[in-house]
């Protein structure tokens, strides 16, 4: 099974953040940057860890930041099954 995989069964699912920043030589102008990894919520922390490192070592100050998340398997999704199937 894979690292994602295994992400999304302990219930993580993918968040996709738009980070307005202003440029550190013209304020007055906005860049955006979009983010985007597995994260758990309500509480977000691996976004809430990117934020406060963009804060700390990036100049472009935060202007804002909008995001969503969507679970990509959700328990309802999964059930067990009993059989087998012989191919000859």
């Amino acid at each position: 099974m894979n690292a994602e995989m295994e992400l999304m069964l302990k219930g993580y699912g993918l968040t996709t953040a738009e980070i307005t920043y202003r440029l550190p030589d013209y304020p007055v102008l906005l860049q955006t940057y979009m983010w985007q990894t597995y994260d758990l919520e309500p509480d977000f922390p691996e976004m809430h860890k990117f934020l406060q490192f963009w804060q700390e070592k990036i100049e472009g100050p935060l202007h804002s930041v909008r995001y969503i998340h969507r679970k990509l398997i959700a328990a309802s999704e999964w059930r067990k099954v009993t059989g087998e199937i012989i191919l000859h």
